[in-house]
């Protein structure tokens, strides 16, 4: 089973290659439309 730790990271690899943006700029935290902007489209495909 994968840690919170590895899954986060995961999760972190995918955000950034479906919306392009670097990994400094993905935390927990991050609001996908406010901080990284994705569109309703990309939400769908997360």
């Amino acid at each position: 089973m994968p840690s919170p730790q590895e899954i986060q990271d995961k999760v972190i690899e995918i955000v950034c290659k479906q919306l392009g943006v670097g990994k400094e700029k993905v935390n927990p935290q991050t609001s996908f439309v406010n901080d990284l902007g994705a569109d309703s489209l990309d939400t769908v495909e997360l």
